[in-house]
């Protein structure tokens, strides 16, 4: 069973940065490809950014210009830099990625943001 594991969370002032992790725990898996997304109280989940097998990255309107996605092979972690951020940032981040090793997308336990002044 693979376990993925998000880090980075916390609570942030409006205007400050946070960036995220994701590693998969207990043994070394190569990411292939990888999603950032989110989902604040009574919302449903929604995708933040992804980044294909190819490094290619897509973002969602909302976060455009503050949040980068990016994945450092030689650690095998992904990451989220959020920068800028809102109150309306405010949710809990999950990770969703895809190993080279195994066939099947792999969701994490979640990771708390929040904004606030």
């Amino acid at each position: 069973q693979v376990q993925v594991v998000e880090s980075g969370g916390g609570m942030v002032q409006p205007g400050g940065s946070l960036r995220l992790s994701c590693a998969a725990s207990g043994r070394t898996y190569s990411i292939y490809a990888m999603g950032w997304y989110r989902q604040a109280p009574g919302k449903q989940r929604e995708l933040v950014a992804a980044i294909t097998s190819g490094g290619i990255t897509n973002y969602a309107d909302f976060v455009k210009g503050r949040f980068t996605i990016s994945r450092d092979n030689a650690k095998n972690t992904g990451y989220l830099q959020m920068n800028s951020l809102k109150p309306e940032d405010t949710a809990v981040y999950y990770c969703n990625v895809k190993f080279k090793e195994v066939s099947f997308w792999y969701w994490g336990q979640g990771t708390q943001v929040t904004v606030s002044s």
